[in-house]
């Protein structure tokens, strides 16, 4: 709650990226990544809803408007027997309930996008309320202007959140909450004698029906009806008008549609049982029905003149179920003493594939003398479904698709100890943390594949091999494992408040088809991850915040040397006809990116007016000092003096030196 908007937005995931242990991919890539495991490896939950795609503008913005949370919890150890379905994380959101007595609102725009939210009674009884806030980007809006008449282009997001809450009485309460948000990338250029039109986007949709009813004083539950949607698209279209020697016009047309997502619905049960002061029982069960469109794509081309149709494909959706059951105990034997013991057992089914484990969790928590607590746990996670990605770059086009015959479940095992010490005449917290994780069926693209559709996927679709065959073919299998230590020092109380993040960790993966069988470095592998956070309250009116962030860099493959090829043709000496060139990358992820460093800065100016309305006012800087943090490497020709050229490593970047300024306002 401290932490100043981010370039004027309430940015929650922001926030997680900068706790040890978290780390965000690179400038650029839409995902978050905890103790070794990948983007796809974490559970968010928004309202018990799953949300799979949680970032706008390339990870620049995540999904969930702060001014619509209630609370926000990060497991990302020691998981209670109740979550299931990833290996590393878990991020549970809840939305605020309404205020059941007075309207109030809130709201702010800026430069980049806009937002309001709103939540008050909807009965006179004040037993009905509601929460609406909403928010969008208006880059489209911005440079509409500047774009030539004969064309058009441009980029927006938004996400709306609504919930309507209604309490029967003491032992009833019904809840309904949804949340709808898109991306959208489009551009169209009519400029004769080719028109050319296409568009991106993304988005997902979720909602909730939740019934939450007291049996007793001891005894409660919760029943869930859920429902999420994530799809992607891209569509491009081509027109192309030709004449020939006798000035006949002819047309060729070509179209693009591609579509992947995957869409949830379930029930979920969760009951609470207090038999007595030591110990609370939690159980319950939860039933999801997947369907999974791993890639749809279709093409038409057509000439006109010679009226040729070249082929038109479709994928069918998949269908999966995955349930669990589970049963934890809360147990207090001594007062400084906390033990939380669990068992789940998961299952999964698609098609003619079946899957089904146990999956224990055990964590416990001492409170010691002079303000020391310990801490242990032990949780293994079973994963089945996977996210199929090769860009790098966090374009949504990477695909959900689920464990089939050929495709096992992934699932790991985690053990973790941890110290912490309260400082209380300081308002000081310091924690420390080492883990060991371990991760079985990981899943990567096979070399030269592609989370798209390649030459090859086309070709062999064309030859009439099954679709669901051909994407199970692209994906192979391995180990993977990581440890760390984790060190935070957090300043709570005071003027001044903040905290130092630390992350010392290393992370290795394994694949029979990768690197020669050899181990190598994963993508994500990061040794240094630092956060410093500090915010200073000069006054009532004025608050300055700073944000220092810095990480080793990402390990990449890249080309270390090329060879031009030569084709032996009949009749013509050896070494006169060029084949090509062809390139040696040694071994997997052997290079390190530049490390990732930058600096945001930020002024908030407050003011407090009557009825308890406020106004802030927030000027921000995102990379003061200008970094060019890497966001791909190519390579590149210069001349020499000598008129030689010579090839070189070209760094890209995305994201620079960007001011910023927002008002905000409550009443």
């Amino acid at each position: 709650k401290s932490i100043p908007a981010f370039l004027g937005e309430k940015d929650v995931l922001k926030v997680l990226q900068l706790m040890p242990g978290v780390q965000k991919g690179r400038e650029g890539n839409a995902g978050i990544y905890v103790r070794g495991g990948g983007p796809d490896q974490n559970l968010l939950i928004l309202d018990d809803a799953p949300v799979y795609n949680a970032y706008h503008l390339l990870g620049f913005f995540s999904v969930f408007n702060g001014d619509a949370l209630k609370s926000v919890e990060l497991t990302k150890g020691g998981f209670p027997a109740r979550f299931g379905g990833r290996l590393s994380s878990v991020i549970e959101m809840q939305m605020k309930e309404g205020n059941r007595e007075k309207l109030r609102g809130e709201g702010g725009i800026g430069i980049l996008s806009a937002r309001v939210a709103l939540d008050g009674p909807l009965t006179k009884n004040k037993k009905m309320s509601f929460l609406f806030s909403g928010r969008r980007m208006y880059g489209d809006l911005f440079y509409r202007p500047f774009i030539p008449s004969n064309q058009d282009g441009g980029y927006y997001f938004y996400d709306a959140n609504f919930k309507i809450n209604y309490d029967f009485g003491q032992k009833d309460k019904l809840y309904l909450s949804s949340y709808l948000g898109q991306d959208k990338g489009f551009v169209e250029d009519n400029t004769t004698p080719e028109t050319t039109k296409g568009q991106l986007y993304w988005g997902n949709s979720t909602a909730t029906l939740r019934w939450n009813h007291l049996f007793s004083e001891r005894l409660f539950a919760n029943t869930s009806l859920i429902y999420s949607d994530y799809f992607f698209n891209t569509y491009l279209a081509k027109k192309t008008y030709q004449y020939d020697a006798n000035n006949q016009k002819s047309l060729r047309k070509y179209e693009l549609d591609y579509q992947s997502g995957i869409r949830d619905m379930g029930v979920k049960v969760d009951i609470d049982y207090l038999p007595n002061p030591e110990h609370t029982l939690k159980m319950g069960f939860q039933v999801t029905h997947h369907r999974f469109v791993p890639r749809s794509f279709s093409t038409v081309d057509i000439d006109s003149a010679a009226n040729i149709f070249l082929n038109k494909l479709s994928i069918d959706p998949i269908d999966a179920v995955e349930t669990g059951l589970y049963l934890e105990d809360t147990y207090r034997p001594l007062s400084n003493l906390r033990i939380n013991a669990g068992l789940r057992w998961a299952t999964f089914s698609s098609g003619q594939a079946s899957y089904g484990g146990l999956e224990p969790r055990l964590s416990a928590a001492w409170t010691l003398p002079r303000d020391y607590a310990l801490k242990a746990s032990y949780a293994t996670m079973n994963q089945f479904v996977h996210l199929l990605s090769n860009t790098g770059v966090g374009l949504p086009t990477d695909r959900w698709v689920p464990s089939t015959a050929s495709v096992l479940p992934q699932q790991s095992r985690q053990i973790a100890l941890g110290m912490a010490k309260d400082f209380p005449e300081k308002g000081i917290t310091l924690t420390f943390e080492g883990y060991y994780k371990t991760m079985k069926n990981v899943v990567n693209l096979r070399e030269g594949t592609s989370s798209l559709l390649n030459e090859d996927g086309l070709s062999s679709l064309l030859e009439g091999e099954k679709s669901n065959d051909l994407w199970q073919k692209q994906i192979t299998q391995g180990t993977s494992w990581s440890n760390g230590y984790e060190l935070m020092i957090q300043k709570k109380v005071g003027r001044f408040s903040g905290w130092l993040g630390y992350t010392l960790s290393w992370t290795k993966q394994q694949d029979p088809n990768l690197n020669g069988g050899k181990e190598f470095w994963a993508h994500y592998d990061r040794r240094h991850d630092f956060s410093l956070v500090g915010i200073y309250k000069a006054s009532k009116r004025l608050t300055l915040s700073a944000t220092w962030v810095y990480g080793t860099g990402n390990a990449i493959t890249l080309a270390q040397s090329r060879y031009l090829t030569f084709a032996n043709t009949p009749g013509v000496a050896y070494l006169q006809t060029s084949g090509g060139t062809a390139y040696d990358y040694g071994e997997r992820n052997s290079f390190r990116a530049a490390a990732y460093h930058r600096l945001d800065l930020s002024v908030q100016l407050h003011r407090k007016m009557k009825k308890g309305h406020e106004r802030t006012w927030e000027w921000s800087i995102y990379n003061v000092y200008g970094q060019k943090n890497p966001f791909f490497y190519d390579y590149a020709s210069r001349q020499l003096p000598n008129g030689q050229s010579e090839k070189y490593l070209k760094q890209y970047s995305l994201f620079g030196f960007i001011p910023s300024f927002s008002y905000s306002f409550k009443f």
